[in-house]
């Protein structure tokens, strides 16, 4: 299933609603009205599990096409909003997961964590605020770096479902409810000034998320998705997930040794090559330039830049 958090437009209150898009209608299927028995945010959806996909699932059979009634919105009339706009706790995010993108930060001399070796012994975990995240369309917002230097980084993001802690790598997949697109924006000279990244990462509208969550029963092999980026629409990043240094399983396992997971958590898995400092000068976002990340099967993660 294709979850989205949206705004309709015909209702005053701006206020999210949960839904599930119907790609081969282009339509979006408003739980507010398929299924008001269902959560009204996303991480409540996610609490129920397998439960609450059932109902979902039988909302979008009930709402079919041509089924009449206000359930169903044309996706071009809706304003998508991140899948979760304001997380419990702050992201998880990884660092050097792609062997690339890992010898590119190395040799960018904006490093100042990695001593001799590009290619981390063990996942390099930090978090970004929650506060950082907007979604699809909202503008990443430059100015508040006062150093001129904000990146992106096109990454796949795993929604953990069923929460734990010491989740073996046999069992982390059972544990993923879905997937989604992030760009963990950055300001290159406040991560490395601050050395621990959180500031250099944290700004607010530095997590754009979206478009929407690929639930994990139809995400399929996870290994053969496929994510590109583009600025101004020149191409810059094409990677497979394939490609992480640490797997999906490896980072849940880790985080999760003595970490307690909830659902609703969101760990975004690492970028591969072709980010801005791995240009010789390096090339930074201003003002004007959009960023497009497209993960097939996902969907694309559009923002300008103000």
């Amino acid at each position: 299933m294709r979850l989205v958090t949206f705004q309709h437009p015909a209702d005053g209150s701006g206020a999210p609603r949960l839904g599930a898009i119907d790609p081969a209608a282009d339509q979006i299927v408003d739980f507010t009205v398929a299924a008001p028995d269902l959560p009204r945010d996303m991480i409540g959806l996610i609490e129920l599990g397998g439960e609450g996909l059932e109902m979902a699932a039988e909302a979008v059979a009930g709402a079919g096409v041509g089924s009449g009634g206000e359930a169903r919105i044309d996706v071009a009339a809706a304003r998508l909003l991140a899948p979760i706009p304001r997380p419990r706790r702050d992201l998880l995010a990884v660092g050097r997961n792609y062997h690339d993108h890992a010898r590119e930060f190395h040799d960018s001399g904006f490093d100042a964590t990695s001593g001799a070796e590009a290619v981390p012994e063990y996942p390099i975990i930090f978090t970004k605020a929650t506060t950082s995240v907007i979604g699809p369309g909202d503008p990443i917002l430059s100015d508040l770096d006062p150093t001129g230097s904000v990146d992106y980084e096109g990454e796949l993001g795993v929604v953990i479902g069923g929460g734990g802690r010491g989740i073996s790598k046999e069992a982390a997949l059972d544990h993923v409810y879905g997937y989604t697109v992030i760009n963990d924006v950055t300001a290159r000279h406040l991560q490395h000034r601050h050395k621990q990244w959180f500031i250099g990462k944290g700004l607010d509208s530095f997590c754009p998320m979206g478009p929407l969550i690929l639930t994990a029963d139809e995400a399929g092999d996870v290994g053969q998705f496929h994510l590109t980026t583009r600025v101004n629409g020149e191409p810059s990043q094409d990677a497979k997930v394939a490609d992480l240094i640490f797997d999906i399983p490896t980072l849940i396992c880790s985080i999760s040794a003595g970490i307690t997971l909830i659902p609703g958590d969101i760990i975004a898995t690492g970028t591969p090559v072709g980010v801005g400092i791995g240009f010789d000068p390096p090339i930074f976002l201003g003002s004007g330039d959009v960023v497009s990340i497209t993960i097939d099967p996902i969907g694309t993660l559009e923002n300008p830049v103000v």
